[in-house]
């Protein structure tokens, strides 16, 4: 099975995304909610919903990959059914199906109560795994 990086890096980084559950079956991901989640009415921004749904499911679809293939998001959709303002969320995302070019993923993204708060289905595709562009 191929090894997460140390660091997700990027909008992971910024939206503080934590991996706390990694497999080919299973991720799970947590991430706080605060004013830089908002947006301008003071609500989690559901856009930034998507970044955790998305951000899980790709793990997932790494991890699920075959080896030396990578998985990138095709189409997010996302259903939210409770405002937040604050606490952590935890996402859960579980395969619905993994084939040899795309991957659906099904995310539900709960609150410290465990009331659901965003359901949302990702589909990946499955390609050749490319060495990232360099940072220079």
């Amino acid at each position: 099975m191929p090894s997460l990086p140390d660091n997700l890096g990027g909008v992971a980084d910024l939206l503080d995304i934590a991996i706390e559950t990694a497999t080919p079956e299973r991720v799970v991901a947590t991430m706080p909610v605060t004013p830089d989640h908002h947006q301008p009415f003071g609500l989690l921004h559901g856009g930034v919903s998507v970044v955790l749904a998305e951000t899980a499911a790709s793990v997932g679809g790494f991890l699920a990959a075959p080896d030396g293939r990578a998985a990138a998001g095709l189409e997010v959709n996302a259903n939210h059914v409770r405002p937040v303002r604050d606490g952590t969320l935890t996402a859960t995302a579980t395969p619905l199906h993994t084939g040899r070019t795309t991957q659906v993923w099904e995310v539900k993204i709960r609150n410290a109560d465990d009331q659901l708060v965003c359901a949302s289905r990702c589909t990946l595709a499955i390609a050749d795994q490319t060495d990232a562009p360099s940072a220079a």
